[in-house]
């Protein structure tokens, strides 16, 4: 049997926008062998995840290959009959996908879920599958793993759910998995374990991988071999060892360079006054179940506050609450010197105006059947009353702002953007409200490392310009150190420690906090292996010297 398991030379893929084809990945070459992990990088817009899904053979609508061949196991997917890849996918060839809470069906258990792909290629009987899902999930070391697949995917949490999307993947022990992005939206801490699970259970099954990604320094933990692209091309590709220690291309050199910005603070930039925000002991949860537990933050005007735990430790939930979509069971809000109503119905356009949200997710935040200019231009009629030209004029500048082409991007659908540039929108959608304070959901975690400084510098110039405030919830302590004026750190529902970030990051830490900075990978190929025996896990698999 051949080594060789994926071949891809000179595929073209190409996208509908405006009634003409353009050009989207542009003659790559591409080759797999059997147990091996490609590493696939590059900014938004690269077209990694379009590259990844036609190693299955497969296009998002709206696109289509226009060239090239991709020989799996010697088979040419292109031209394959919809039967013969049906035959593949799940079976053979299966795909993770960056946010597997939007993957899996609400409507079904886990275990469910699990095992219909194995039954139905008639790979194992169900009670077989639902044998080997328990199985499986011991493996990658989810809680309870005799009961956890009859749970309903709201049931557990995201890092829970990410690692039961890779178990359902290899439920007929494919030969290739796409990993797209796995662990971008996930906590430090749970990353960590996502990672390790990956890791184990490709090498232990001797599967083929490409992963997808934008964070180098998970790359480093995962690859073989990395493959950097750019605007659909090619622009180098080394075993990951060589390619960490010495990049060839000017592009792959900046990928690799380390953040360096950082803002002002705060002092050099607005006179102080009173708190902006007040929570005072709060507490907020879904039923009986409470999620805050008596939370008391008080949030500077002009400055940024940035809220970090893992996941479930209510940072989004506190979210929910300043916003008014989550009314509070006890405590109170404070805006401007005066009480916030606890619930947003409550609450005057205007103030409405002035406190806005960037979500995390952009695929599910924007309305998929909506132009860009819609999307913008709805808030700048709902609040500031533009319309015509007035409306035209003012979308094409916070498109300006946002650093996408208004001629380009103004009559695109979403399904029409990358990741990164969804995400833009939604800032941008947030901005035209003209508002005091913006609560900044994980705003970076879906974007490149070169576009998600180029956001920050981009907040950073609008705070300074418009006296914005900022709370930032994030899980990327790059970010913090990057933005952040005072740091937050949530466990549980509850604030652990809080205070200045120069105060926070300099050591002694508190014990958690120490936990969460341990845990943000390096770009060294043998962190992870070392940070699971430091702290006692059983390494199954390291990655090859």
């Amino acid at each position: 049997m051949t080594d060789l398991l994926l071949e891809m030379k000179d595929i073209r893929i190409e996208g509908r926008s405006d009634r003409q084809w353009k050009p989207i990945i542009k003659g790559v070459n591409l080759t797999l062998n059997r147990g091996e992990i490609l590493g696939l990088i590059g900014e938004s817009g690269a077209g990694k995840s379009t590259l990844g899904l036609a190693a299955m053979g497969y296009t998002k609508g709206g696109c289509r290959i226009s060239g090239g061949s991709i020989r799996f196991d010697g088979q040419n997917l292109v031209g394959a009959s919809n039967e013969e890849l049906r035959q593949l996918r799940g079976a053979r060839i299966a795909y993770v996908a960056q946010s597997a809470a939007a993957a899996f069906n609400p409507a079904y258990k886990l275990i469910d879920q699990y095992c219909e792909a194995p039954v139905k290629h008639s790979v194992m009987s169900r009670a077989e599958a639902q044998s080997d899902a328990v199985e499986l999930y011991r493996k990658i070391r989810l809680p309870n793993p005799e009961d956890i697949g009859f749970r309903y995917p709201h049931q557990v949490s995201g890092g829970q759910l990410q690692r039961a999307m890779t178990a359902m993947a290899m439920a007929c022990r494919p030969d290739l998995i796409i990993f797209d992005e796995p662990t971008t939206a996930l906590d430090v801490t749970t990353q960590i374990e996502v990672l390790a699970a990956i890791r184990d259970i490709v090498r232990e099954y001797n599967t083929a991988a490409i992963y997808i990604t934008h964070d180098l320094a998970v790359v480093a933990q995962m690859a073989d071999k990395i493959k950097v692209l750019l605007r659909g091309e090619e622009v180098e590709e080394a075993p990951a060892r060589d390619m960490l220690a010495n990049p060839q291309q000017d592009y792959t050199k900046s990928l690799w360079a380390v953040r360096d910005f950082r803002r002002a603070p705060p002092a050099a930039r607005h006179v102080d006054e009173g708190p902006l925000l007040e929570i005072r002991d709060m507490t907020a949860g879904y039923g009986a179940v409470d999620i805050l537990k008596g939370i008391n933050l008080t949030i500077t005007r002009g400055s940024t506050v940035a809220v970090v735990g893992e996941s479930g430790s209510g940072k989004s939930t506190m979210a929910r609450v300043v916003m008014g979509l989550l009314a509070p069971s006890s405590g109170s809000l404070h805006y401007n010197g005066a009480a916030l109503p606890k619930s947003g119905k409550q609450r005057p356009r205007d103030l409405q105006r002035h406190i806005q949200m960037i979500h995390q997710m952009a695929d599910t935040a924007l309305n998929p059947k909506h132009r860009i200019k819609d999307i913008i231009g709805r808030p700048l009629e709902f609040f500031l009353g533009l319309k015509g030209r007035a409306k035209d004029v003012r979308i094409r500048e916070l498109l300006t702002l946002i650093e996408l082409d208004p001629d380009e991007f103004i009559n695109r659908m979403p399904s029409e953007l990358s990741g990164g540039q969804k995400q833009r929108v939604c800032i941008a959608r947030a901005l035209a409200a003209e508002p005091d304070f913006i609560i900044c959901d994980e705003v970076t975690s879906a974007l490149d490392q070169l576009v998600a400084e180029g956001i920050l510098r981009l907040l950073d110039r609008l705070q300074r310009e418009m006296d914005l405030t900022y709370m930032f919830i994030t899980h990327d302590i790059a970010t913090v150190r990057s933005i952040a004026d005072e740091v937050v750190v949530m466990q549980n529902g509850v604030i652990v420690e809080q205070g200045p970030k120069e105060t926070i990051f300099s050591p002694p830490h508190a014990a958690y906090t120490e936990l969460l900075l341990s845990s943000v990978p390096e770009m060294d190929p043998d962190w992870l292996t070392g940070l699971l025996k430091e702290r006692g896990a059983v390494v199954t698999s390291e990655k090859p010297i």
